[in-house]
């Protein structure tokens, strides 16, 4: 495993109790970071903290409440002292099913969860990092903002304004210290596959030309690079990580 020096960095990553978050937050921690985990489910963030193995701070956070974000925000800065990096790793899938069938409620979930939660979070650390004129913030897209998936409206109109927020914060923030990209992973094998349908998932499969998923520690190395100082002169922009399924 590539080290990027993170010796005097923090990360926040939400979602991190589990599958792409917890890989980014470990891949972060063993390049030096201190690291902040939040996540709505209190066992699994305890079991994270304990994988991470050292001084690591957790919150229990519902990133589609914008109180309680931050509130969360306030309290992993005063503990880390800076935020230096903020990944945006939570998310769900919603049910597999056309968008006439798509039941209001989940649309309604999948966005509070996927976008709004992204935008609070984004919202709410912008003012910690301008202070010090410093920040990297990187949020999980997918390929299915790109393209649309089909049986998935939801999640992929989700995604698509995770990619456009992104573009839009990343011009704001472009003259300042604070660099702001997305990722557009195909799909990677976790606990969110629970959520979809074995069709749907043969379906994502079949449009990989490297028929295989991708691994959370593949997404994880290409976050870190973007958290880091190395990551000087890219922002507002969109990092494909698609096994050759992204053509464009």
């Amino acid at each position: 495993m590539n080290q990027l020096d993170f010796a005097t960095r923090t990360a926040l990553v939400t979602g991190g109790a589990a599958g792409i978050g917890l890989a980014i937050a470990k891949r972060f921690k063993s390049s030096g970071a201190r690291i902040a985990l939040w996540d709505r489910d209190a066992g699994a963030l305890k079991a994270a903290a304990q994988s991470l193995e050292g001084d690591v701070t957790v919150h229990e956070v519902d990133v589609a409440d914008p109180d309680a974000v931050a509130a969360a925000m306030r309290a992993s800065a005063a503990v880390l002292g800076q935020i230096d990096v903020l990944v945006c790793s939570a998310g769900i899938t919603g049910p597999n099913t056309t968008t006439w069938e798509y039941p209001i409620d989940a649309w309604r979930q999948v966005m509070d969860i996927n976008l709004n939660g992204i935008f609070y979070c984004n919202r709410a650390v912008v003012p910690y990092m301008m202070t010090r004129d410093y920040g990297r913030i990187v949020n999980i897209a997918s390929i299915a903002g790109k393209e649309g998936n089909p049986n998935a409206s939801a999640y992929s109109a989700s995604k698509a304004g995770v990619i456009s927020l992104t573009k839009s914060l990343g011009k704001e923030l472009a003259r300042t210290g604070v660099r702001v990209n997305c990722v557009t992973p195909a799909a990677v094998r976790t606990g969110i596959f629970d959520q979809m349908t074995p069709q749907h998932i043969d379906f994502m499969l079949s449009r990989i030309p490297m028929a295989r998923f991708g691994t959370v520690d593949e997404i994880a190395a290409l976050v870190c690079w973007l958290g880091s100082e190395d990551c000087s002169f890219s922002t507002g922009a969109v990092f494909d990580l698609s096994g050759g399924r992204a053509t464009y």
